[in-house]
């Protein structure tokens, strides 16, 4: 079983997030780069199907230099290699794009079944792991939380309102992790030692016969007009008294004279 896995470098949720000068991207120089928290569940699945059937983890990333810092990470959990895609002309790329430039490099290896993070939690926008199965031309499953592998099929399970379904396709399959899903597993000091002699290929938009001009800033299919924070929260008052009825009056008095809504 020869399973791939998605991952992204994306900022850390704890990082102070600052908006550049231009006014349409974000300072990067003193964040913070950790594995997506959803692409961490499709690391974690990956080996569990490997250790039930055998095979190998092949983890995928587009980006930039620092990037392989994330591919070691999930190295360090136990896959076996990774696939960097470098190439500064990727940079800018909306989600159309980075799809186009991951299918291209699976084309050229062999796969049963690719695993995806339902979204990053940066951009949040649900849409690579979907437009690599479409390049592909293979089945997709969303947002699953339970996973089965049998000889040549897949049985998903997703979460609907008020109940879930079950989805069975054919390998290959593309499918997307959930929160549910497993409990990643934490890289251990000789995962890590092992990961820095595990090998990772570079790739260039060359290397795939892409065309920089189709991808990037220049094949955004959706511009970014600006980044913009959200306005600021006014404070909250306690309404403080010694009794219920006293708290009431309080609240009372601050709605009609502070307030201005009774």
């Amino acid at each position: 079983m020869d399973v791939v896995v998605l991952v992204k470098q994306v900022p850390d949720t704890e990082s102070l997030i600052l908006i550049e000068e231009d006014g349409v991207s974000i300072k990067t120089d003193d964040i913070k780069w950790v594995m997506n928290p959803y692409d961490e569940l499709a690391v974690e699945a990956a080996l569990q199907i490997r250790e039930a059937r055998g095979g190998t983890v092949t983890i995928l990333s587009l980006g930039p230099e620092k990037t392989v810092e994330t591919i070691r990470t999930a190295l360090a959990m136990g896959a076996d290699k990774g696939i960097h895609i470098f190439d500064p002309a990727t940079n800018g790329s909306d989600a159309l794009s980075k799809g186009k430039i991951l299918a291209a490099a699976l084309k050229t290896r062999p796969f049963n079944l690719i695993i995806a993070g339902m979204r990053a939690v940066d951009e949040d926008n649900y849409q690579v792991g979907s437009a690599v199965a479409e390049y592909l031309d293979i089945p997709q499953i969303t947002q699953v939380t339970k996973v089965v592998v049998e000889d040549q099929t897949i049985k998903c399970h997703r979460a609907i309102e008020g109940g879930t379904v079950v989805i069975e396709a054919a390998l290959p399959v593309l499918f997307t992790a959930q929160r549910g899903l497993n409990e990643p597993r934490y890289a251990s000091l000789p995962g890590i030692m092992k990961a820095k002699k595990k090998p990772i290929d570079t790739l260039s938009l060359a290397e795939l016969g892409i065309d920089p001009e189709t991808v990037g800033r220049a094949g955004r299919k959706v511009k970014v007009a600006s980044l913009k924070f959200p306005p600021e929260r006014n404070t909250v008052k306690m309404i403080k008294g010694e009794s219920p009825g006293e708290m009431a009056a309080e609240l009372v008095k601050v709605l009609h004279e502070d307030v201005k809504v009774i």
